[in-house]
C-alpha cells in the first residue's frame, strides 16, 4: 500500500507544469503559445527570462528527486520500486494530467531522476551537458549528449544492474523525445539558447 502511495503521489507531482505556472505568474501569458510551445527550462528561459527559467528547472528536477528519494528510503533494497517511481516520475511530467496527458520532454525531471538513483554518473554527464553546451550553444544537443552518456557512465560504476538498465531505458526515451530536435540539428535550423533569441523558438 505504501508504494502506491508514493507511486501516485509521484504522478501527482511530476504532472505540476511548473513551467506553464511560473511563466503565467511573471509574464502573464501561456508558454504554450510561444517559442517551441514546450513547458520546459529552456522554452520558459526564452520566453519568461532567466528567474522563471531557472525555478522551472529546479522545480521540474525535484518533482523528480523527491520522490525517488522517497521510494529508496521507504524500501531500501528493493531496486525495482525505486525504478517504478522513476519511471513514473518522467511519465507524469511528459504526459501531464494537468495537460491532458502532453508535457515536457523529461531532461530536467530526468536530471533529479538519475541524480536521485545514480549520484555520481549524474554528475558527471552534467558537466558533459555544461560543456555540449557552452561550446555548441544548443540545449537539446546538451541534454541528447548527456542523455546517451549516462547509460555509458553508470556502466564503470558499482550500482544495481536495474539501474543501469533504467538508465538506458531513460537515455531512449530523453533521445526519442527530442526527436524534433534531432531534424533540425541535422538540417540546421535549431535554435541556440542566445541571450539575443529569447523569444524564438527552441527546444
Amino acid at each position: 500500500m505504501e508504494i502506491i502511495l508514493i507511486a501516485a503521489g509521484a504522478y501527482l507531482l511530476s504532472s505540476i507544469p511548473f513551467g506553464l505556472i511560473f511563466v503565467y505568474l511573471f509574464q502573464g501569458t501561456d508558454v504554450r503559445r510561444h517559442g517551441s510551445g514546450n513547458i520546459g527550462a529552456t522554452n520558459v528561459f526564452r520566453v519568461g527570462g532567466a528567474p522563471a527559467g531557472l525555478l522551472t528547472l529546479l522545480c521540474d528536477a525535484l518533482k523528480g528527486y523527491v520522490p525517488v528519494l522517497l521510494a529508496i528510503a521507504a524500501f531500501p533494497g528493493t531496486y525495482m520500486y525505486h525504478i517504478a517511481v522513476a519511471v513514473i516520475c518522467l511519465l507524469g511530467h511528459s504526459f501531464s494530467l494537468f495537460l491532458r496527458f502532453r508535457g515536457g520532454k523529461g531532461v530536467a525531471t530526468g536530471l533529479g531522476v538519475s541524480l536521485a538513483l545514480l549520484p555520481l554518473p549524474t554528475l558527471a554527464v552534467a558537466v558533459l551537458f555544461a560543456l555540449v553546451l557552452l561550446v555548441s550553444g544548443y540545449v537539446s544537443l546538451g541534454s541528447i549528449c548527456a542523455a546517451v552518456a549516462l547509460p555509458v557512465v553508470t556502466l564503470f560504476t558499482n550500482v544495481p544492474h536495474s539501474y543501469l538498465f533504467f538508465a538506458i531505458a531513460a537515455a531512449a526515451f530523453v533521445v526519442v523525445r527530442h526527436r524534433e530536435n534531432i531534424g533540425r540539428l541535422l538540417s540546421g535550423t535549431e535554435n541556440r539558447l542566445l541571450w539575443k533569441d529569447r523569444g524564438r523558438g527552441g527546444t
